[in-house]
């Protein structure tokens, strides 16, 4: 029988944390990427740095439920928390003084998920 479901033990662990956070602070943000995150793989979004240079203004915190990548260019500083990050794009938003941080890092930093912008 075909096994379904998600096997990366990192994954399942922020996605029950991410549900319980939500319960726990009232934020529904935290449901509403857990609910992204428990979706099939072929589904979660690929945020290239041009996108994010384009719709997040400077010292803005942006949450991506997927992964960043490298393509283009940002022209300011922002901290992007996403679930994997290709190592262009981790090294072109610390070249513009910006911040990358896993979505665990961003929970324990803002449980009530408040001034935070979801990119897909």
């Amino acid at each position: 029988m075909k096994r379904t479901g998600k096997t990366n033990p990192r994954l399942t662990d922020l996605i029950r944390t991410l549900r319980t956070a939500s319960g726990e602070n009232e934020a529904n943000i935290w449901r509403e990427i857990a609910r992204r995150l428990d979706t099939s793989g072929r589904n979660y979004a690929e945020v290239n740095i041009g996108k994010i240079n384009r719709y997040a203004q400077e010292g803005e915190i942006i949450l991506v439920p997927g992964k960043v990548l490298g393509s283009g260019v940002l022209e300011h500083s922002v901290k992007v928390a996403a679930l994997n990050f290709s190592d262009s794009a981790r090294e072109k938003i610390t070249q513009a003084s910006g911040d990358c941080m896993t979505i665990e890092e961003l929970l324990t930093a803002n449980p009530k998920g408040s001034q935070v912008r979801i990119l897909r």
